[in-house]
């Protein structure tokens, strides 16, 4: 059915593929969610910090 040159390129691409599919599962299970939410605590902090300057100069 395969020749063996055949065969090790049929290995190759099933390889390459497999550790591409679990690489895409393991960016969007948990990369992209720990990504998202670090910049939006970084921003919440950020507008937190900016109210408190705001208030502070307000008050002085």
């Amino acid at each position: 059915m395969f020749d063996f040159d055949q065969y090790l390129g049929f290995l190759a691409f099933l390889t390459i593929l497999t550790i591409g599919f679990w690489l895409m599962i393991f960016l969007l299970t948990f990369v992209v969610p720990y990504w998202i939410f670090g910049s939006a605590m970084e921003r919440f902090k950020e507008v937190r910090e900016e109210k408190k300057a705001k208030r502070e100069g307000l008050t002085l």
